[in-house]
């Protein structure tokens, strides 16, 4: 007879992982986070990296601009009602990391494809406002944030959609950002010993920040395990 007495509660593990819906989705609306920001550029590249909640309850956004005219892009911000107190984090030749608070103006998404069952894999700018890459469980989740974007008067258009096989690890695969990353750390040694190049180089060579190149070196490799082993 069992002595744990978390036996008489127990139930299976609810699971996600078999099948699914990825999908490339491109959203607008003029409060979306950043979005005064990105009409008023005339070129570049912006990518959000994360976003951290504070005990005061602020969210504090990192992203990153690349082939971005800078002076453009941080005019843009200091008039950006849906940020408040915007910062340049790191600076490198093509690319620049900056760090934001969201303000109560801004209209947020990311929170609504959690709350439909699904993931963001990768998030960043487009022609006609944010393109996420995401996985929902199936096609009643897509529609569950599809109907909650149109509510909150969010444009909602899918560029790219597909069934993920059942029992496929590589159903996610590496997003570009990782993919990147792991072929200049290659290509410049990283894996050797002794290393040929340092996580502060590779960030400095890619312009991102040094905990971005942490994290998508760790994602990146956790992905790679668990689709060959």
């Amino acid at each position: 007879m069992s002595t744990n007495p978390l036996d008489a509660d127990s139930v299976p593990l609810r699971s996600q992982a078999d099948g699914g819906i990825v999908a490339e989705l491109e959203l607008d609306h003029d409060a979306l986070i950043l979005r005064p920001t990105l009409r008023r550029l005339s070129s570049g590249r912006v990518d959000l990296e994360y976003s951290s909640k504070l005990e005061d309850g602020s969210t504090v956004i990192f992203f990153v601009a690349e082939a971005a005219p800078f002076d453009e892009l941080e005019s843009a911000l200091a008039r950006d009602t849906t940020v408040s107190n915007p910062t340049l984090v790191e600076r490198y030749p093509r690319k620049r990391v900056y760090r934001a608070t969201v303000t109560d103006r801004a209209v947020r998404f990311t929170s609504q494809v959690v709350e439909a069952g699904g993931r963001v894999l990768d998030l960043s700018s487009g022609q006609t406002g944010w393109v996420l890459r995401t996985r929902f469980p199936d096609r009643d989740c897509l529609l569950a944030f599809n109907q909650s974007c149109r509510r909150r008067g969010i444009s909602f258009h899918v560029n790219h959609l597909r069934l993920a096989k059942a029992n496929e690890t590589t159903a996610i695969g590496l997003t570009e950002k990782q993919e990147e990353l792991l072929s200049v750390a290659y290509e410049e040694g990283y894996f050797d010993v002794p290393r040929g190049i340092s996580q502060d180089e590779l960030a400095e060579t890619l312009g991102i920040s040094k905990s971005a190149v942490s994290q998508r070196l760790r994602r990146a490799v956790t992905e790679l395990c668990e689709s060959s082993l």
